[in-house]
């Protein structure tokens, strides 16, 4: 029996979604333009791959700021809402929250690339081409982690976007989901007690600006 549930944001997790999909296509496109225009040294591809990232980068900010405004607004009738986040949690924690999932910190990962990817476009100068075919081809391993698409069996990352709480194995068969008005008594499970600590609103961010980097001398040994 199809239930018309009242109160849920099917509209943003759509949205978010096609965001994923975008940074990922971007970032692929960005990838392809620059190795091609590295190879020719063809200023078209060239301009090709910087409106690719600059599109990317567009598309993983977005998705960012989405996943923040459901993480402050309680939007437990997603999965990923519903397992790092409370309506008693202390806001200042809503940080550590977006980065205690798996999706959060590959967004974070790739946050950091998205502004230093931008950094080198200005200043990698005649090697922009072949650094940026190789910077491009991270993000793209780094969207595939939030995909959460099937290839046969398989699933390629994990999407919070299209992970409804109601539709996850562990919950589906919960009888609070026969009632079209479950969300006016849902609770979220919160960050875990052991991190609610404002060392956690500092740590990774700072942890993955340091891996993002890695990524700049590799590219140029490649390039």
């Amino acid at each position: 029996m199809d239930i018309n549930y009242i109160g849920e944001h099917l509209a943003i997790g759509v949205a978010g979604n096609i965001l994923v999909i975008a940074s990922f296509v971007f970032a692929l496109l960005a990838t392809f333009s620059y190795f091609i225009a590295g190879q020719k040294q063809d200023n078209s591809w060239g301009f090709l791959g910087k409106i690719a990232f600059w599109a990317h980068s567009l598309s993983v900010l977005s998705v960012i700021g989405l996943l923040f405004y459901m993480l402050t607004n309680h939007f437990f009738e997603y999965h990923f809402i519903w397992q790092h986040t409370s309506l008693d949690m202390s806001k200042k924690f809503l940080f550590a929250a977006f980065w205690e999932g798996q999706e959060g910190s590959f967004l974070l990962w790739s946050f950091w690339h998205v502004i230093i990817g931008n950094i080198l476009i200005f200043t990698a100068k005649k090697w922009e081409y072949k650094v940026m075919a190789v910077f491009s081809s991270a993000q793209v391993f780094l969207s595939s982690m939030i995909l959460g698409v099937f290839i046969f069996d398989v699933r390629i990352g994990s999407n919070p976007f299209t992970e409804l709480l109601r539709n996850h194995p562990d919950f589906m068969q919960l009888p609070m989901f026969a009632n079209a008005n479950y969300l006016e008594f849902l609770d979220g499970r919160g960050l875990n007690p052991l991190l609610q600590n404002y060392w956690m609103t500092i740590h990774p961010p700072t942890l993955f600006l340091g891996f993002a980097l890695t990524l700049v001398p590799f590219t140029y040994a490649i390039a």
